[in-house]
């Protein structure tokens, strides 16, 4: 694959003088002294490690992804519809209609009115700037929603004692803002913990005071593997992680660093998080303690790692029987993965789809626990939430996937619709915009007027419209789910299965073993002519 992007990437803001560039290198044919164009060699000549990193310069108002072609992504699959029967709903025409397809789900015990969670949005600047946006419009649409790792350590606020955390005003308000207007039985709120919030004492916090029900257990899979990063623009809070336990670069108490902070040669600091060296004995004897000491559910975040990581993941998950298990597929994420990390390191989604759904089969034949499973990387819409969950029915009895993960999109619809509600109240809305959708958040949001039916002077209020956003989307998602999920004839999530999807390559075959289009019942449509 020609390396087009190796000297110029919109992730960190380079691009090359040239356009016909060295398919090899990224590199201009002819590089020249005088050129006043940044590319990532240039850039790197001035900002050296800022640049693997994605726009230090929009730190906290963005979220990366790669921009790499995996050669294998969902929509190398296509959706079989039906025109006979119907599953899950009375095959006839005044019933079987989209809008009755139950697209609701159970995902490691919980209830979901849509599958759907948002995985781990932890202490990076965005998610923080989001949270009440995300957390009441997760809340609204009954999916589970996840606070990520290291939010007490960053907290200012927080009170630690013998290194441990006694109290966390952001990680309060992080979940009573979802419980404020949680139904208490579709979706909750849980506490991601990675090696950091352990030393901490994260979850016996949260267990004890805060009475929080999900522990969600996290391996190394912060930044793509290599722990949990944000930036840092003050240098007193810098010394302040830093002897809270943190690895913190350069060294914010070293004199020289500190100069030249204050001359302005660097204007943040990094902060790292470790990563964890999981060993099965210790994992499983990790989650019956969590259990005994008040864990309601215990859930698994990792990442795309190499294949014997995959099964080394289900034998720990199976053994400790944990509720659910999520997998994170290359290459996104919500804070500062570093660049070439995003885009060449770790499993493409549809890659690990195929190999997590392997090792599934073998366990179930094996007659160990299988945990339900959540899949995260590169979702955003309701055609690649059909393909994963149907292409997860691997024992023909109901989809393994129990709910896609989505942090990058809800995050998106949450900062659009703070946006453009800051340009109604401003009288700066586009004027297109206004002439296609309305003047006001209650017309040109359009879930609005119900939301206000039900929450009445809450919604605009504390119900931000950014909630408004999050849940309009959402309610996007599950009606073009039931569209979806109706053109197959399947009236509930259970009865989804592989003979749903048709692959349009051979390399999709290959990988996830669903046959070719030109493949798929071809014995049976020959014989439906034999009569």
């Amino acid at each position: 694959m020609a390396g087009i992007y190796e000297n110029a990437r919109s992730t960190t803001g380079t691009t090359t003088r040239l356009k016909d560039i060295n398919p090899t290198s990224g590199m201009c044919p002819i590089c020249i002294r005088e050129c006043p164009v940044m590319c990532e060699i240039s850039k790197s000549a001035f900002r050296g490690r800022e640049v693997l990193y994605p726009s230090p310069e929009n730190f906290g108002d963005s979220t990366a992804s790669s921009n790499k072609d995996y050669l294998l992504d969902w929509s190398h699959f296509q959706i079989m519809v039906e025109v006979r029967g119907a599953k899950g709903i009375e095959a006839e025409p005044d019933k079987a209609i989209f809008s009755n397809v139950d697209v609701s789900s159970t995902a490691g015990g919980i209830d979901l009115k849509i599958p759907l969670l948002i995985p781990g949005l932890g202490s990076t600047y965005v998610a923080k700037k989001n949270w009440r946006g995300l957390a009441v419009g997760a809340a609204l649409s009954g999916v589970i929603q996840i606070v990520g790792e290291n939010v007490c350590g960053m907290d200012d606020r927080s009170v630690y004692e013998n290194g441990k955390v006694q109290s966390s005003e952001d990680m309060r308000f992080r979940i009573e803002t979802y419980r404020e207007y949680w139904d208490g039985k579709h979706g909750d709120i849980g506490v991601q913990t990675n090696v950091e919030d352990q030393r901490g004492g994260v979850d016996q916090y949260v267990l004890s005071k805060l009475e929080v029900n999900i522990i969600e257990r996290k391996w190394g899979q912060g930044a793509k593997a290599i722990g949990g990063e944000v930036r840092i623009h003050n240098l007193e809070k810098a010394i302040r992680l830093k002897k809270r336990g943190y690895i913190v670069h350069p060294d914010p108490e070293d004199p020289s660093v500190q100069k030249a902070f204050k001359e302005g040669a660097f204007k943040t600091f990094e902060r790292h998080s470790r990563v964890g060296f999981p060993e099965f004995k210790g994992f499983v004897e990790d989650i019956e303690w969590l259990r005994d000491q008040g864990a309601k559910k215990v859930f698994l975040k990792t990442g795309a790692y190499r294949p014997e990581v995959v099964a080394f993941t289900f034998k720990c998950a199976s053994e400790a029987k944990i509720d659910l298990l999520t997998f994170d597929g290359a290459g996104g994420g919500t804070g500062m993965s570093p660049v070439p990390m995003m885009n060449e390191a770790s499993t493409p989604t549809v890659y690990l789809m195929a190999q997590v759904l392997e090792c599934a089969k073998i366990l179930k034949e094996k007659g160990r626990h299988v945990p339900d499973i959540a899949f995260a990387g590169g979702f955003v819409n309701e055609t690649q939430m059909f393909k994963a969950l149907a292409i997860s029915n691997i024992t023909g009895e109901r989809p393994l996937v129990r709910a896609i993960g989505m942090a990058r999109s809800p995050l998106t619809a949450a900062m659009k619709a703070d946006y453009f509600v800051e340009l109604y109240e401003k009288g700066k809305l586009p004027p297109k915009f206004t002439q296609l959708y309305g003047e006001k958040p209650t017309q040109f949001f359009i879930e609005a007027e119900n939301l206000i039916e039900e929450y009445g002077s809450d919604v605009g209020t504390k119900i931000p419209w950014a909630s408004v956003g999050v849940y309009t989307y959402f309610q996007r998602l599950k009606v073009g789910l039931q569209q979806l999920m109706a053109g197959s004839r399947k009236w509930n999530i259970d009865a989804l299965d592989r003979g749903d999807i048709a692959s349009l390559t051979e390399k999709a075959k290959k990988v996830t073993g669903i046959p070719l289009v030109e493949e798929i019942e071809r014995e049976k449509m020959l014989a439906m002519l034999d009569w």
